[in-house]
This record gives C-alpha cells, structure tokens and sequence, in this order.
C-alpha cells in the first residue's frame, strides 16, 4: 500500500481543478496580454478564477490579490519592498518574525537584518504557540512589519493571528501572515482578521505547483519585487500563468467547500492515528489539539531518529517528514522542537504526518501498524534509547 500523510508539504491536484486547467494548456493558450482573440479568449476565465479567491477570503473590492508563482515569492516580496518603502527611508528600523516561521520568512528577515535592519525573533510557548502578549513586549513605534504566521507548518498549532493584528494596528506597523496552511483548514476572512498582507500557495490546497497569491491592502501598496511589464496592475511583471490561475481559483472555491469536512471527518482520522501512536510509551505531541489544526501531528518517539523512522516508514510506503520540505536537505533537528526547549534526545525524534481530505481509514490503519513495528525494531537497536534513565524518560 502507498500512503501520504505529508500533506503540509504538498497535496493532490483535485481532479476537478485539473479538469478545469486542461483547456488552458493546447486550446485556449493565448498570452493574455496579447491584442488577439487567442489572448482576449482567456480574459472571462481569468476574472472567475479571481472572483472566486476574492470570495474565499472575503477580499474587498478595493484591495487587491496579485498572482504570483508561490507564496516564498510573496513573502519575499513582501519582506523587500517593506524594507525600500519603510526602512530604507529612516522613518522605521525593526521588523519582527517568529521563530519558527517558513524559511523564505526567516532567510528573508536575516537578509534583512545582514542590511542593518533590527530583527526581533519571537519565542513559542512551551505548546509551540506565540503568544499575542509576547509581540506587545516587542513592538515599537520604530517597528515597520511583524510577520507571524497563521498555522505553522510543522505542528499545525493556529497562532493568534486577529490579537496580532489589533496590537500592530495601535502602534502603526504593518502585518503580515504567511496563511499556507491555514487556507482549507480554518475560515479565512481578511476583513475581520485586519491584516495588511497575506500569502498562500495553491499547491497547498489541492491546487497546481507553481502558483501562489498575495493579498495586499488598498492602503498598504508595495513596490512590485519584478519590473518590466504590466500584469496584475502593475504590480508584477511576468506572463500570467492562466491554467495556474484557473487552477488555484477553482482549488480555493474547494477549499472553503470542503471546510466542514476537513474539520471534522479528517480531524477524526487525525484523531485515531494520533490516539494509537501516544499509546507506544515515550512519545509525545507538542501542542494540544484544539489548538491546532484538523489534519496536522507532529510527534516524537524517544530514541529513535526522525531520518531513521522516515526510511521504514518510506520502505512500507508511506510518506511522511521530518518538518518543512523547504528545509529537508538540512537533516537539521526540528526548529520547533529547539525552540520549545526539547531535550536534544527528543530534538531529531520528531515525525510529521500531514492529512487530507483524501486519506482514508484504511491508510490510516496500515501507518499505525507500520509505526509500531518501526518503533520496536529501531529501538530495539537504539542505544540512546536503552540507556536513557527512566525517570527522563517521562519528561519532554
């Protein structure tokens, strides 16, 4: 059997939204751009395809959803032309992250903070969550940006995004969350989260690789990252990627569909493989789960090596990982592991299964079977692990 559970990584092209890019590929192919029919014909489907993002976030009229190929391009965008249109000026000096956010968020900011830039780093609490709290000790009237993500992306822990938002408001600095996510797994709403910029990823929610979006406020318009041409109103240059587009509108229109399914019929999936998994003794999940989103587990299995479980759970055929496929060449120890304090024995043992709204019971079923028999046979040849006192054991 073949099983993926790293939905958080990418997911499944929805059939229905490869149906809908199909014409745009060997009929409909026109550059939209171009005075033609061939590039006129496409402009209907672009504007649906639009709408339906628009309606999905509940974006007003007046602010604006530019396309672009992913949302590490959003973010970078973001990061740049907050640093030409804020910072470089004088008039601000400080940004802000969280620790654990993406990284092109985090590379984003130490490039920044290698131009001079000040760069906060928020801490997580002890449940892998920032606290709205800790960005009020932070903040300052010389602060341009605060960058907090909306659902991380390893735990699935949902960050207090709308509190964020309030305090940035009161002291003048702009906010922005990396939503990747978040989209299909909670209720979006950028009017009643106030938030100045959002970004996403198509291929995320069931939609196409290569396309993306950044959500931008009417009042809050940025210096486009790319010159040179005059799509999505100026804001960036290159050639629309019209079955992209088509692709992502049709996924999002799903995503919010599908949302009461994904809170509770996968949540409950979720549930049983993560009920199975905590009775193997020492193994621990970071944050509670009304905390976090339906689909998402991040878990540690005491003596035994995040690489090590992936090999025998890839043998059987199942997919999962050991944190963001951004940063999966590293075989670094989990950052939100680190960041919470882990023991370094528990810092490589963290494995994250990711749902969908297309795993099954029987899917989940196999993986506990599989997991089991992976923990005994590697710990069965773990030293760390048979000489780790007991009473540690019980700790995180």
């Amino acid at each position: 059997m073949r099983v993926y559970l790293d939905n958080n990584a990418t997911t499944i092209v929805d059939p229905q939204v490869k149906l809908a890019m199909e014409p745009f590929f060997c009929q409909m192919y026109g550059n939209p751009n171009s005075l033609h029919d061939f590039g006129s014909e496409t402009h209907p489907y672009l504007k649906i395809a639009l709408e339906k993002i628009y309606a999905a976030l509940n974006v007003p009229k007046e602010d604006s959803v530019i396309v672009t190929s992913c949302a590490t391009e959003s973010n970078n965008w973001v990061f740049k032309s907050v640093y030409f249109d804020y910072i470089l000026s004088g008039r601000k000096n400080h940004i802000i992250v969280s620790e654990v956010e993406h990284p092109s968020v985090i590379a984003a900011a130490k490039h920044l903070e290698s131009l001079g830039v000040k760069v906060t780093y928020l801490p997580i609490n002890s449940e892998g969550i920032i606290e709205a709290n800790v960005v009020k000790d932070f903040i300052t009237d010389k602060t341009a940006l605060v960058s907090v993500m909306w659902v991380n992306n390893e735990t699935g822990a949902i960050f207090p995004v709308k509190e964020i938002a309030a305090l940035c408001k009161e002291k003048g600095a702009l906010f922005h969350t990396d939503a990747v996510q978040a989209i299909g797994k909670l209720p979006i709403n950028v009017q009643d989260f106030d938030v100045d910029y959002l970004t996403f990823s198509a291929h995320k929610f069931h939609g196409p690789k290569g396309v993306g979006g950044l959500y931008m406020k009417k009042t809050k318009e940025l210096t486009p990252l790319f010159h040179g041409g005059s799509q999505m109103g100026g804001y960036r240059s290159g050639t629309l990627n019209v079955p992209g587009i088509v692709g992502m509108g049709k996924a999002m229109e799903q995503a919010v569909d599908s949302l009461d399914f994904e809170i509770h019929d996968v949540k409950e999936l979720r549930d049983h493989l993560e009920d199975e998994l905590l009775k193997i003794k020492d193994t621990f999940v970071v944050t509670p789960r009304q905390k976090r989103v339906s689909n998402t587990i991040l878990i540690s299995f005491r003596g035994i090596e995040g690489e090590a479980m992936l090999w025998d759970l890839n043998r059987a055929g199942i997919a999962a990982s050991t944190g963001s496929a951004c940063a999966s060449e590293d075989l670094e120890s989990n950052p939100v592991m680190e960041a919470i304090g882990a023991a370094e024995d528990l810092a490589h043992t963290a494995i994250r299964f990711s749902l969908s709204r297309y795993t099954t019971r029987e899917e989940i079923e196999y993986t506990i079977g599989v997991v089991k028999k992976a923990v005994e046979r590697l710990r069965g040849i773990s030293s760390s692990y048979a000489y780790t006192p007991k009473s540690h054991k019980s700790e995180l």
